[in-house]
């Protein structure tokens, strides 16, 4: 098996040069790359010495071209789950914000974590305090099946296998509770 793990590793430059089919990022190739070797160590050793023994190196750059377009593609695969995901999310919030550099008084739209902003300048946080509040002069049953509801996130199906109330009911009482909410906040 240790040659056959050698010859994946031999195939990085192979699957390197695939990736820039999809994009010139060379920190987003790496990862990419990277989550395909492992994706080959961690691969059923009889399927890889099945695949390494009808075509060798080649059959492990075409398996290899496979899981590169589906990590770059997939929504379910794990450079998604891992890397895409995350940073898409952090890197569209620093890309809303505009920061003052240094002194100066210029502004910068780039995009880096740096500009992430704090906690404390969204409101955000300040309007969830108002809602865990009015939370608290609502009925306890109303309360937490809402609690359930959003903040555990569960649907509305899965909420009542787990509870055994029907799923009309929890519609109900989760719509009521919104109701209440708008009213306490005058919203």
């Amino acid at each position: 098996m240790n040659k056959i793990y050698q010859a994946v590793a031999d195939c990085r430059p192979t699957f390197v040069k695939m990736c820039y089919t999809f994009t010139k990022d060379v920190n987003e190739i790496d990862e990419v790359v990277q989550e395909c070797i492992i994706y080959f160590m961690q691969m059923n050793p009889q399927t890889l010495k099945k695949i390494y023994d009808k075509d060798g190196q080649k059959g492990l750059i075409r398996y290899g071209a496979v899981v590169l377009r589906r990590s770059f593609t997939s929504v379910r695969s794990p450079y998604y789950y891992k890397y895409k995901k995350y940073y898409t999310h952090l890197d569209q919030q620093a890309s809303n914000i505009t920061y003052d550099i240094k002194e100066t008084g210029e502004t910068s739209n780039e995009k880096h974590l740096y500009n992430l902003p704090n906690a404390e300048e969204y409101q955000q946080w300040q309007k969830l305090e108002l809602i865990d509040q009015a939370l608290e002069e609502i009925y306890w049953y109303d309360r937490d099946v809402f609690k359930l509801y959003y903040y555990e996130g569960n649907t509305l199906s899965g909420l009542a296998k787990k509870t055994g109330i029907s799923r009309n009911s929890l519609f109900t009482t989760i719509d009521k509770v919104r109701e209440q909410l708008k009213e306490l906040l005058d919203e």
